[in-house]
Protein backbone atom coordinates (compact mmCIF):
# COMPACT_ATOMS: atom_id res chain seq x y z
CA UNK A 1 0.00 0.00 0.00
CA UNK A 2 1.60 3.65 -0.77
CA UNK A 3 1.24 6.82 1.45
CA UNK A 4 1.05 10.14 -0.19
CA UNK A 5 4.24 10.67 -1.53
CA UNK A 6 4.47 6.69 -2.96
CA UNK A 7 1.37 8.13 -4.82
CA UNK A 8 2.98 11.42 -6.27
CA UNK A 9 6.39 9.21 -7.33
CA UNK A 10 3.62 6.47 -9.23
CA UNK A 11 2.02 9.17 -10.80
CA UNK A 12 5.33 11.10 -11.81
CA UNK A 13 6.30 8.71 -14.10
CA UNK A 14 3.33 9.59 -16.47
CA UNK A 15 4.66 13.18 -16.57
CA UNK A 16 6.65 12.73 -20.20
CA UNK A 17 9.37 15.71 -21.40
CA UNK A 18 8.53 18.98 -22.28
CA UNK A 19 5.02 18.56 -20.96
CA UNK A 20 3.29 21.37 -18.96
CA UNK A 21 1.70 19.92 -16.18
CA UNK A 22 -1.01 21.78 -13.57
CA UNK A 23 -0.84 20.27 -10.17
CA UNK A 24 -3.52 20.61 -7.99
CA UNK A 25 -3.97 20.93 -4.11
CA UNK A 26 -2.80 18.68 -1.84
CA UNK A 27 -1.35 14.82 -3.15
CA UNK A 28 -0.54 16.79 -7.04
CA UNK A 29 1.72 18.98 -5.23
CA UNK A 30 4.38 16.19 -4.40
CA UNK A 31 4.76 14.79 -7.93
CA UNK A 32 7.04 17.61 -8.84
CA UNK A 33 9.58 16.34 -5.92
CA UNK A 34 9.43 12.82 -7.95
CA UNK A 35 9.81 13.91 -11.76
CA UNK A 36 12.95 12.31 -13.82
CA UNK A 37 16.19 14.46 -13.40
CA UNK A 38 16.91 13.92 -17.47
CA UNK A 39 13.40 15.52 -18.86
CA UNK A 40 11.88 18.96 -18.77
CA UNK A 41 9.41 19.96 -17.49
CA UNK A 42 7.06 22.88 -16.87
CA UNK A 43 4.76 22.97 -13.90
CA UNK A 44 1.57 25.60 -13.84
CA UNK A 45 -0.13 26.76 -10.66
CA UNK A 46 -3.35 28.96 -11.55
CA UNK A 47 -2.14 31.37 -9.21
CA UNK A 48 0.84 32.26 -11.54
CA UNK A 49 3.05 30.43 -11.70
CA UNK A 50 5.07 28.83 -14.40
CA UNK A 51 8.43 26.67 -13.69
CA UNK A 52 7.66 25.44 -9.95
CA UNK A 53 10.47 23.74 -8.85
CA UNK A 54 10.53 20.78 -5.92
CA UNK A 55 9.25 22.07 -1.87
CA UNK A 56 11.95 24.04 -0.73
CA UNK A 57 14.37 22.46 2.30
CA UNK A 58 12.95 23.89 5.79
CA UNK A 59 14.77 26.95 6.54
CA UNK A 60 14.79 28.04 2.73
CA UNK A 61 11.22 29.05 2.03
CA UNK A 62 10.24 32.36 0.73
CA UNK A 63 6.82 33.31 2.24
CA UNK A 64 6.51 35.45 -1.37
CA UNK A 65 6.73 32.01 -3.22
CA UNK A 66 3.30 30.02 -3.35
CA UNK A 67 1.62 27.35 -4.84
CA UNK A 68 -2.02 27.09 -5.46
CA UNK A 69 -3.02 25.69 -2.17
CA UNK A 70 -0.37 28.55 -0.17
CA UNK A 71 2.63 26.19 0.38
CA UNK A 72 6.12 27.49 -0.24
CA UNK A 73 7.29 26.65 -3.52
CA UNK A 74 10.83 26.71 -5.40
CA UNK A 75 11.03 28.05 -8.79
CA UNK A 76 13.68 26.55 -11.64
CA UNK A 77 15.79 29.07 -13.88
CA UNK A 78 13.77 30.80 -16.31
CA UNK A 79 10.18 30.48 -14.02
CA UNK A 80 7.98 33.73 -14.63
CA UNK A 81 4.61 35.22 -12.14
CA UNK A 82 1.79 36.51 -13.72
CA UNK A 83 -1.88 37.32 -13.29
CA UNK A 84 -4.75 35.33 -12.87
CA UNK A 85 -6.32 36.46 -16.42
CA UNK A 86 -2.73 35.35 -18.21
CA UNK A 87 -2.87 32.05 -16.25
CA UNK A 88 -6.57 30.84 -16.74
CA UNK A 89 -5.90 31.89 -20.54
CA UNK A 90 -3.25 28.74 -20.45
CA UNK A 91 -5.64 26.71 -18.93
CA UNK A 92 -8.60 27.52 -21.20
CA UNK A 93 -6.75 27.79 -24.16
CA UNK A 94 -5.44 24.09 -23.57
CA UNK A 95 -2.38 24.51 -23.76
CA UNK A 96 -1.74 22.32 -20.54
CA UNK A 97 -0.31 19.00 -21.32
CA UNK A 98 -1.08 16.81 -18.20
CA UNK A 99 -3.45 18.26 -15.16
CA UNK A 100 -2.98 16.19 -11.74
CA UNK A 101 -5.35 16.38 -9.28
CA UNK A 102 -7.03 15.23 -5.96
CA UNK A 103 -11.14 14.07 -5.82
CA UNK A 104 -13.13 13.22 -2.66
CA UNK A 105 -14.87 10.72 -5.39
CA UNK A 106 -14.40 9.21 -9.25
CA UNK A 107 -16.93 7.67 -10.91
CA UNK A 108 -16.62 4.48 -13.21
CA UNK A 109 -17.18 6.91 -16.39
CA UNK A 110 -14.65 9.65 -15.36
CA UNK A 111 -16.82 11.92 -13.33
CA UNK A 112 -15.04 14.13 -10.87
CA UNK A 113 -16.35 15.46 -7.41
CA UNK A 114 -13.52 17.26 -5.57
CA UNK A 115 -14.65 20.92 -4.24
CA UNK A 116 -17.30 20.81 -2.24
CA UNK A 117 -19.38 18.67 0.65
CA UNK A 118 -22.76 19.72 1.53
CA UNK A 119 -23.30 21.58 4.36
CA UNK A 120 -19.45 22.56 5.00
CA UNK A 121 -18.04 25.75 4.32
CA UNK A 122 -15.53 26.10 1.87
CA UNK A 123 -14.01 29.33 0.13
CA UNK A 124 -15.10 28.10 -3.18
CA UNK A 125 -14.17 26.26 -6.52
CA UNK A 126 -10.78 27.69 -7.46
CA UNK A 127 -9.51 26.82 -10.76
CA UNK A 128 -11.02 23.46 -10.24
CA UNK A 129 -13.83 23.82 -13.01
CA UNK A 130 -11.58 25.54 -15.77
CA UNK A 131 -9.38 22.41 -15.13
CA UNK A 132 -11.51 19.97 -15.61
CA UNK A 133 -13.41 21.56 -18.34
CA UNK A 134 -10.63 22.35 -20.18
CA UNK A 135 -7.76 19.62 -19.91
CA UNK A 136 -7.84 16.75 -22.24
CA UNK A 137 -5.81 14.42 -19.93
CA UNK A 138 -6.68 14.50 -16.46
CA UNK A 139 -5.36 12.09 -13.75
CA UNK A 140 -6.66 12.16 -10.39
CA UNK A 141 -4.57 11.27 -7.24
CA UNK A 142 -6.33 9.90 -4.07
CA UNK A 143 -7.14 7.34 -1.25
CA UNK A 144 -9.38 4.58 -2.59
CA UNK A 145 -11.25 4.95 0.28
CA UNK A 146 -12.08 7.48 2.81
CA UNK A 147 -11.72 7.43 6.44
CA UNK A 148 -14.58 5.38 7.06
CA UNK A 149 -13.60 2.72 4.75
CA UNK A 150 -16.04 3.17 2.14
CA UNK A 151 -15.55 3.55 -1.73
CA UNK A 152 -14.59 6.72 -3.60
CA UNK A 153 -14.25 4.87 -6.71
CA UNK A 154 -18.16 4.89 -6.92
CA UNK A 155 -20.56 3.55 -9.74
CA UNK A 156 -22.22 7.72 -9.64
CA UNK A 157 -20.76 10.47 -7.72
CA UNK A 158 -23.00 11.39 -4.61
CA UNK A 159 -21.23 14.88 -3.98
CA UNK A 160 -21.67 17.70 -6.60
CA UNK A 161 -19.91 16.92 -9.61
CA UNK A 162 -16.73 19.49 -10.95
CA UNK A 163 -16.56 18.02 -13.96
CA UNK A 164 -18.43 15.02 -16.26
CA UNK A 165 -16.87 12.19 -17.98
CA UNK A 166 -13.09 13.77 -17.43
CA UNK A 167 -11.03 11.65 -15.62
CA UNK A 168 -8.52 9.76 -17.86
CA UNK A 169 -6.69 7.65 -14.94
CA UNK A 170 -6.96 7.35 -11.22
CA UNK A 171 -3.77 6.19 -9.05
CA UNK A 172 -4.84 5.42 -5.27
CA UNK A 173 -2.81 4.00 -2.41
CA UNK A 174 -3.80 0.45 -4.02
CA UNK A 175 -3.83 0.67 -7.58
CA UNK A 176 -3.56 2.57 -11.15
CA UNK A 177 -6.61 2.46 -13.04
CA UNK A 178 -7.87 3.44 -16.37
CA UNK A 179 -11.10 5.15 -17.08
CA UNK A 180 -12.78 3.24 -19.88
CA UNK A 181 -16.42 3.19 -21.35
CA UNK A 182 -17.11 0.04 -19.34
CA UNK A 183 -15.76 1.04 -15.99
CA UNK A 184 -12.32 1.02 -14.07
CA UNK A 185 -9.34 -0.85 -15.82
CA UNK A 186 -6.96 -2.26 -13.47
CA UNK A 187 -3.81 -1.50 -14.77
CA UNK A 188 -1.30 -1.99 -11.57
CA UNK A 189 -1.50 -3.16 -8.20
CA UNK A 190 0.27 -1.48 -4.96
CA UNK A 191 3.00 -3.00 -3.03
CA UNK A 192 1.60 -5.91 -1.06
CA UNK A 193 -1.74 -5.50 -2.32
CA UNK A 194 -3.92 -7.94 -3.74
CA UNK A 195 -6.51 -7.74 -6.59
CA UNK A 196 -9.19 -8.86 -4.25
CA UNK A 197 -8.01 -5.75 -1.81
CA UNK A 198 -8.79 -3.92 -4.61
CA UNK A 199 -12.02 -5.26 -5.73
CA UNK A 200 -13.34 -4.95 -2.12
CA UNK A 201 -12.49 -1.64 -1.89
CA UNK A 202 -13.76 -0.26 -5.65
CA UNK A 203 -17.88 -0.03 -5.92
CA UNK A 204 -17.66 0.58 -9.10
CA UNK A 205 -17.10 -1.65 -11.76
CA UNK A 206 -13.45 -2.66 -12.03
CA UNK A 207 -12.10 -4.61 -15.23
CA UNK A 208 -9.79 -7.17 -14.78
CA UNK A 209 -8.09 -8.93 -17.32
CA UNK A 210 -4.88 -11.43 -16.64
CA UNK A 211 -2.37 -10.90 -14.34
CA UNK A 212 -2.41 -7.43 -12.27
CA UNK A 213 1.63 -6.39 -11.90
CA UNK A 214 2.96 -4.55 -8.94
CA UNK A 215 3.69 -1.02 -9.52
CA UNK A 216 7.08 -0.30 -10.64
CA UNK A 217 9.10 2.35 -9.86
Amino acid sequence: MLDKNGIAKRIAKEVQDGYYVNLGIGIPTLVANYVREDIEVEFQSENGVLGMGPFPFEGEEDADIINAGKQTITTLPGASFFDSATSFSMIRGQHVDLTILGAMEVSENGDIANWKIPGKMVKGMGGAMDLVASAENIIVAMMHTNRAGASKLLKECSLPLTGVACVKKVVTNLAVMEVTDKGFKLLERAPGVSVEDIRNATEGTLIIEGDIPEMDF
